[in-house]
């Protein structure tokens, strides 16, 4: 629900910090921690304490709402889907070496595969001089 990380919480501490200044900040944040402290053993008491008064009632209660998560994950896995990752899975069978350019098979050994493919007849470009311009390859462009 509230996905929040680093950078963000580090967005927070700096907006605190001009709004309240250096003075307050330690006392707000203080109080923050306290008050989620304080609503977390809010919820775990009072789930507990449904547990202990309804005993297997309380299971059973459960029950929709596990299968309701059961109906909502595929449609969490759909939502997460990017038109790159689903060519991956659905296309190529999980395989991205296309998108990664990593053509070497994870399990091969063979010395074929260890080296990249490399043409007989190419060979490295020599350095340019001092004023020489690079050659155009006018069919590329």
């Amino acid at each position: 629900m509230f996905d929040i990380g680093w950078p963000e919480m580090m967005i927070l501490v700096v907006a605190a910090l001009v709004v309240l200044g250096p003075e307050r900040l330690p006392g707000a944040i203080r109080w923050t921690a306290q008050s989620l402290r304080q609503v977390r053993d809010y919820a775990s008491g009072a789930t507990s304490q449904l547990r202990s008064e309804l005993g297997p009632e309380f299971d059973e209660l459960r029950k929709p709402l596990d299968e309701f998560n059961e109906l909502r994950r595929p449609l969490d896995e759909l939502r997460g889907m990017t038109p790159r990752s689903m060519v991956t899975k659905h296309l190529l069978n999980g395989d991205d070496s296309l998108f990664t350019g990593n053509f070497d098979k994870p399990g091969s050994t063979s010395p074929e595969s260890a080296a990249p493919y490399t043409s007989p007849e190419a060979s490295p470009p020599k350095p340019l001089g001092h004023n020489e311009k690079p050659p155009i390859d006018f069919d590329a462009t």
